[in-house]
């Protein structure tokens, strides 16, 4: 009876196993049909690559702790490219405008060219514990991908979240899509 109980222990313990891995959720995702990753790589490595934080990721705790405990977790978790994760932009932008934006707990219907375009992101109230993040990657006023994602978190510095950002950037910055470029290469601007 013994020998049972501890096989339905060890059997219990790896099914959640999975469910610990993963620690973050990855919505859809979308990618322009001018996206390439080839554009991506050649734009920032080796570059600063401007982020822009927009929304309170979370409430009661200091914006400018939150942004300098997530920027740490962003770089350990960056793509391949030999790319610096900041939040200072170029003045003038630099041409094209590269950037990722982070909205935290965005509207539902919030779109991402207009928020590439400079308009301000519109938000839905947070849930406390929870680290939501509407990925969107810009080139000038234009989304090229966008997702978002989430997880659990109690701070800024919790763990999970380069965990996310390990998946998420995986996913925004894919070098799977190449559909413009290898239908005519003379249409990349």
């Amino acid at each position: 009876m013994r020998l049972t109980t501890m096989i339905g222990a060890v059997l219990a313990g790896l099914v959640a196993l999975p469910a610990l891995a993963v620690a973050a959720t990855i919505g859809g995702v979308y990618y322009a049909p001018q996206y390439d990753y080839r554009d991506f790589f050649a734009a920032t490595d080796g570059r600063n690559f401007p982020v822009i934080l927009a929304g309170n990721a979370f409430p009661g705790v200091d914006p400018d702790v939150v942004a300098r405990d997530l920027l740490p977790a962003m770089q350990a978790a960056k793509p391949r490219p030999a790319l610096t994760f900041t939040y200072d932009r170029p003045i003038p932008p630099a041409s094209p405008d590269y950037r990722l934006v982070l909205v935290f707990d965005p509207a539902n219907n919030l779109n991402a060219d207009p928020v590439c375009a400079g308009e301000p992101a519109r938000f839905q109230p947070g849930k406390p514990g929870r680290f939501y993040v509407y990925a969107i990657y810009c080139r000038n006023d234009r989304a090229m991908s966008f997702t978002t994602a989430w997880t659990q978190a109690s701070g800024p510095a919790d763990p999970r979240i380069e965990q996310l950002f390990r998946q998420l950037f995986m996913v925004i910055f894919t070098d799977q899509q190449r559909r413009y470029a290898q239908l005519d290469p003379s249409l990349i601007p």
